[in-house]
């Protein structure tokens, strides 16, 4: 979920909220410019007074371009933050250059090198085209997000009402992500208080293969929590297929059957990984 930093308001509510990662954002929502430095300060003080202990802290700096990325990363990068999502991605290169500016200010500061993360935003249209060299461009690289609105502007393109402009940037940012192992996350839903069309949205979003998805009001993590996370069905149907695939191993079957319908080696891996997500799913609402 995005928090514009310099916002004490804000920032203090979204110490109650339950999103899996917190942005503490210093880049578009942070205006004007003179607000860059109090969001910077206001994200140390919060971090630093233990408010968001336990939590995934990922700033959203401002990129190469706009004279403030420098200032950014030396004073957000301290103990309490996981890593930054790093705006107008557009090629491999770009990723590669943060990827050395942040080893350097590690070497600097003493900090292990690889400590931070990067989650790059693909909001150009040359990010999309280039999506696979982004994911590929550096092991700090654990999930990419799309940007629906600046890449449209970018496109040139009309955000229409169903989404159809849409469509194919996020299969081939789900694609690429999955491609490289890289966990893909889905655009921010505009119209926080519809929330008919985000679940239009997030129906489509998991089908594309997508993990999670941008925020920007805490009256959607509900829906988006709910869509992202195994159902019960889900998980009894995976139990099941990996029970009838073990025994069908010890009677020296090739595949199980359940239902009429062959189990394959394909079926049997997505049930793994439904198992494994929902173990993990409760594991962080318990340590929560």
């Amino acid at each position: 979920m995005f928090v514009p930093a310099h916002n004490e308001k804000l920032m203090a509510n979204a110490v109650k909220v339950d999103a899996d990662i917190l942005i503490l954002d210093i880049e578009d929502s942070v205006q004007p410019l003179v607000n860059k430095q109090v969001g910077r300060d206001m994200a140390i003080k919060f971090i630093q007074e233990g408010k968001f202990k336990g939590r995934h802290i990922f700033p959203r700096i401002n990129d190469r371009e706009s004279g403030q990325l420098l200032k950014d990363v030396m004073q957000l990068s301290i103990d309490g933050v996981d890593g930054f999502m790093y705006p107008k991605s557009k090629t491999g290169d770009d990723i590669y250059f943060f990827d050395k500016l942040l080893e350097t200010i590690e070497y600097e500061k003493g900090i292990e090198l690889g400590t931070f993360k990067i989650i790059p935003l693909i909001e150009t249209a040359s990010a999309v085209m280039n999506v696979q060299s982004i994911c590929s461009s550096s092991k700090r690289v654990i999930a990419i997000a799309y940007g629906s609105e600046d890449f449209i502007t970018d496109l040139g393109g009309i955000h229409d009402s169903e989404h159809k402009s849409l469509f194919t940037p996020r299969a081939m940012i789900a694609m690429g992500a999955r491609a490289h192992n890289v966990t893909p996350i889905d655009t921010v839903h505009v119209r926080v208080k519809d929330l008919e069309d985000l679940e239009v949205n997030l129906k489509l979003s998991v089908k594309l293969g997508f993990e999670g998805m941008l925020v920007l009001n805490p009256l959607e993590l509900d829906l988006v929590h709910k869509y992202y996370s195994p159902t019960e069905d889900q998980i009894k149907h995976s139990l099941d297929i990996l029970k009838f695939d073990e025994e069908a191993k010890l009677e020296g079957k090739g595949v199980a059957i359940i239902n009429g319908k062959f189990i394959g080696p394909p079926f049997v891996e997505k049930a793994k990984k439904i198992i494994a997500k929902s173990k993990l799913i409760k594991k962080l609402t318990q340590n929560n």
